[in-house]
């Protein structure tokens, strides 16, 4: 394998382990949908689309992957799920 071969593996390899994170929204009985899907909307920069098909997910399977990047872009957005009240982690 020559040098430069492997400079592009190592490359796309770190690209890989920087877009591993996940936000994770989890299900509760006190959110109404219409606060989950603006919140989606705000926090995650979702279309209204998006939003609604991750809180009838999350509402029948208890849980939804809604947003996935780099840690420091999915911390602050996280943040504003958990100050809205939502139950979310990052994974």
């Amino acid at each position: 394998m020559s040098t430069k071969e492997k400079a592009s593996e190592e490359l796309l390899l770190e690209e890989a382990v920087l877009t591993q994170n996940e936000i994770v929204l989890f299900n509760d009985d006190v959110n109404t949908f219409d606060h989950v899907i603006e919140t989606l909307i705000y926090a995650c920069e979702h279309t209204p689309e998006q939003a609604e098909q991750c809180a009838i997910l999350v509402h029948y399977k208890g849980k939804c992957t809604v947003k996935t990047g780099a840690l420091k872009d999915l911390k602050p957005r996280c943040s504003m799920l958990l100050e809205a009240g939502l139950s979310a982690e990052i994974v």
